[in-house]
């Protein structure tokens, strides 16, 4: 029984070997074992809630490995148990886990910026959803363009193995249809879609060529590995005569791993996609090749401020230039979240920002798309409330000049004068703009030096104040552990003030946009390492920190 259950296992069918793990348990067979399994297939299938039971179970068991830890509290995120979440994540750091533990630290901080940050994003029903897998909706012209498996015609006992849905093909609908979309339905005419996985896709701008994402299968024959296993690869495809033809691999593709999720640089010069090729940071990365006169350069990964040792997928880049994605490695509300970045006037990327809710959700939240006006777009999340499985929202965005208005006590009266303009009280929405997190720095022991590894944090707050949001003005607030005398540890923490600001001001920043620059010594102490306490040398860097504070963002 446990080999037929690791076999499924092995072979990605994790609906079939939960329901395997699931009698080993009832019969008692290698019990310990077959929760963990369960637990990761669980998993696999985006399903925290269960997976949470199991990986609890899991982290009592005696010598469990430590990852258990770290799964355990990822899936806790999914259910929003952030605080449990945070335990076990202590847990596994202090296990010898590896974590970032800037990243680790500041996650309370984080959490309550996103949940009491006013929304930028409103989203709206979407008709064309399915019980099944939609996603990676793409408007080009009238019609959008999406991947889903509801199709189960003629294919149903050819199931996609992993979680027993239809396999996915890539469907083309008007934008203005209000059909509800059944079966073959609005299924794209041509040579696109196989017997395996079609989809998501991107468009050239003149309409005649797609680049997409397909299970390895092309002339009616199914690519393997040395394994067994089919990888994902992607394909171009020529609008001919209204029908999607000539079906071309790229010649970066392999069979030793997965390139997927191709995405168009503005001026359609590179080529973003999503590979767990070998020698990237870890999970899956986002890479780029050059388009040369239709060929293409050596596949170039982005580099460590967008990818991390997890997941990063489904990039998409704006009208504007800017990347989204989708990743699991940074943090984020639980499991697939999206992030935008923000470039430096060379147009590289110096930071990234969590599109926070109504965006994301403790669920896997991707396939992030904007139109070009920058306004509207779509993104799909198996967030609950849907139809089933993953789900296409449509969101509107408010621009930084829509955003000006703000909902205090001072502007009442101009809201009821609108509402009563408007005589439609729902349609008066104001908000704020987009969600900015300034992260802390932190210092060694008995020192106000600025360490090297805190050199691209105040970058980014130096960019994102020149560039994202030049009228912003902060306040500094530095402060020191508890060792040592308390007045020398006003004035070390001042020193620190004291640069953090230089810093700033030296990279371009105007004095008078920097409110204040103060010491606090020991107070105000992020744990509690106090001077009764014994704490570990990294415990007491949590508090031998530099805060960034947002006084005014326009």
């Amino acid at each position: 029984m446990q080999k037929k259950a690791d076999n499924l296992f092995n072979n990605f069918a994790f609906v079939q070997a939960s329901n395997a793990y699931h009698d080993l348990i009832n019969e008692g067979i290698n019990t310990d074992y077959a929760i963990r399994q369960l637990a990761d297939s669980y998993a696999y299938l985006r399903n925290p809630d269960s997976a949470v039971v199991y990986y609890e179970k899991a982290v009592k068991q005696n010598h469990v490995p430590i990852e258990y830890y770290y799964n355990y509290s990822q899936a806790l995120r999914g259910i929003k148990d952030y605080e449990t979440s945070r335990t076990w994540m202590k847990q596994y750091k202090e296990a010898g886990g590896n974590i970032q533990e800037k990243l680790f630290s500041k996650d309370s901080d984080f959490l309550n910026a996103i949940f009491n940050a006013k929304k930028q994003y409103f989203l709206k029903d979407v008709k064309f959803n399915s019980k099944f897998s939609d996603f990676g909706a793409y408007q080009h012209g009238e019609k959008i363009y999406f991947a889903s498996a509801r199709d189960e015609g003629d294919f149903k006992k050819h199931l996609n193995a992993w979680d027993e849905e239809p396999f996915l093909n890539i469907y083309a609908i008007n934008k203005t249809s209000k059909d509800s979309l059944k079966g073959n339905k609005s299924k794209l005419k041509g040579k696109v879609n196989s017997v395996y996985h079609d989809g998501p896709l991107t468009i050239t701008k003149d309409g005649k060529t797609m680049y997409f994402s397909r299970t390895d299968f092309i002339k009616n024959v199914l690519g393997r590995n040395g394994e067994g296993i089919s990888n994902l690869k992607i394909y171009k495809a020529s609008l001919v005569d209204g029908k999607w033809e000539n079906i071309k691999e790229l010649p970066f593709n392999s069979n030793h791993y997965s390139n997927a999720h191709p995405a168009l640089s503005a001026d359609e010069t590179k080529l973003y996609f999503a590979s767990d090729k070998s020698g990237g940071k870890g999970g899956s990365d986002i890479y780029y090749v050059d388009i040369n006169n239709g060929s293409f350069g050596k596949p170039k990964n982005l580099g460590s401020i967008v990818n991390t040792n997890k997941n990063e997928k489904f990039p998409f880049i704006n009208s504007e230039g800017a990347l989204f994605f989708s990743s699991d490695g940074h943090p984020g509300l639980g499991l697939l979240d999206i992030y935008g970045t923000v470039s430096d006037e060379n147009k590289n990327i110096v930071s990234i920002i969590n599109l926070g809710t109504p965006v994301n959700s403790s669920k896997d939240d991707f396939s992030f798309f904007m139109n070009s006006d920058g306004l509207s777009g779509y993104f799909a999340s198996n967030r609950k409330g849907g139809a089933g499985s993953d789900d296409i929202y449509a969101y509107d965005r408010k621009t930084q000049s829509q955003l000006q208005n703000t909902v205090d006590d001072t502007k009442n009266e101009m809201i009821d004068d609108v509402a009563k303009t408007n005589n439609d009280t729902d349609k008066v929405v104001l908000e704020t703009p987009e969600l900015i997190v300034l992260s802390p720095i932190y210092y060694n022991y008995n020192s106000f030096k600025i360490r090297d590894e805190d050199i691209q944090e105040l970058d980014s707050i130096v960019n994102i104040m020149l560039t994202l949001h030049p009228t912003m003005t902060i306040k500094i607030e530095s402060y020191s552990d508890s060792r040592g005398p308390v007045n020398y540890n006003y004035k070390l923490s001042q020193e620190r003030a004291n640069n953090a600001y230089k810093y700033l001001v030296n990279k371009g920043v105007k004095p008078y946009r920097i409110l204040s620059y103060k010491g606090y010594g020991e107070e105000k102490l992020t744990n509690n390492c106090g001077n009764t306490s014994k704490c570990t040398e990294t415990q007491h860097q949590l508090n031998r920190r530099t805060q960034f504070v947002i006084v005014k963002m326009e």
